[in-house]
């Protein structure tokens, strides 16, 4: 009881006391309650309905993060102030450390996915922190969790002519043409409309993360296919991609990914989903010659670093390139 009243003076004042000042004033609230013990506290005092974690996914959305992006942060955040049964600014980093230990145990998940968890913890109370709506992250002394770096499957050229010759719709054709070509994320792709295609340059714009554009190409047998495609569309729909049957709505990521799963199973390929082009046609790039910075601009990565992690370069061009330059 008597850490809630102090954190409920700490949290009145916040926005009032610049950092130094919030930590004196935590000194001081310690020493006078010291000796001194609190049994009563009346409920009006500590009664907030604020729902904080709507007003950082709306801060989210307004920043351009996307709906499937929103949704996911909106579950992480609900699902642990359900577990951990505290008012926000309650919560400390021994609470959110038993939590992350107890998910991982429960979901058996990897280290990269409760880093996730982490992450998304980390960027709400930080918003919290900075809103003054808390004096200070608990995650701050929670620290990223080291994940082992293993070499990401790509897609042999083998596996690709499979997948090609097991399409029995000419949409599934195309639409796997253009991701290994394009390197698009599936949600960039999904996002897409005819009149982004510019067939006699072989390009076309997609919209990235945080609502920005940039432009991207494909090869000759991804224009014949894109070709064939919409001249056997007989609906009205913009979208680049539609259903297959009536009424021909656009295209959903979930529907993507499960006809790419349906292949997978077809020709017996593992792991058959959308960003295993994306990261096929990054490493192809990097082995041919091509600068890593262009490979970053046509992924449409901010950081150089994302476009390494994505990029593993082929091991015969490593050996190859040791007997050439070291032997």
């Amino acid at each position: 009881m008597k850490e809630k009243v102090i954190k409920e003076i700490e949290q009145k004042m916040a926005s009032i006391l610049n950092n130094e000042q919030k930590e004196k004033l935590r000194e001081v609230l310690l020493y006078t309650f010291f000796n001194i013990e609190v049994t009563n506290m009346k409920d009006e005092l500590i009664e907030d309905t604020t729902d904080y974690a709507q007003l950082f996914i709306s801060a989210k959305r307004i920043e351009g993060c996307s709906e499937r992006t929103l949704n996911y942060y909106e579950t992480t955040i609900n699902n642990m102030i359900e577990k951990i049964n505290k008012k926000v600014n309650c919560i400390e980093t021994e609470d959110l450390r038993n939590y992350l230990s107890e998910y991982q145990a429960k979901n058996n998940c990897s280290k990269v996915t409760i880093d996730n968890v982490r992450r998304i913890l980390s960027s709400y109370f930080a918003w919290l922190e900075d809103e003054d709506y808390i004096v200070k992250s608990p995650v701050r002394r929670i620290h990223k969790v080291k994940a082992n770096q293993t070499v990401k499957e790509t897609y042999t050229d083998e596996e690709l002519e499979e997948m090609r010759d097991a399409c029995t719709e000419i949409r599934d054709l195309a639409m796997i043409d253009f991701l290994s070509s394009t390197g698009v994320r599936v949600g960039e792709l999904v996002k897409l409309d005819k009149v982004d295609v510019n067939m006699q340059e072989r390009s076309c714009v997609v919209l990235g993360k945080g609502g920005k554009e940039r432009e991207v190409y494909f090869d000759a047998r991804t224009k014949i296919h894109l070709q064939n495609y919409l001249n056997t569309r007989t609906d009205n729909n913009s979208a680049l991609f539609v259903s297959l049957l009536k009424p021909y709505d656009r295209l959903k990521i979930s529907g993507v990914e499960i006809r790419l799963r349906e292949l997978g199973r077809k020709t017996n390929i593992r792991k058959v989903h959308p960003h295993k082009f994306r990261r096929t046609m990054a490493t192809k790039a990097i082995d041919k010659g091509m600068p890593i910075e262009q490979v970053q601009v046509l992924l449409g990565h901010r950081k150089i670093d994302t476009t390494l992690q994505y990029a593993m370069v082929n091991q015969n061009n490593v050996r190859n390139s040791h007997k050439r330059f070291i032997c």
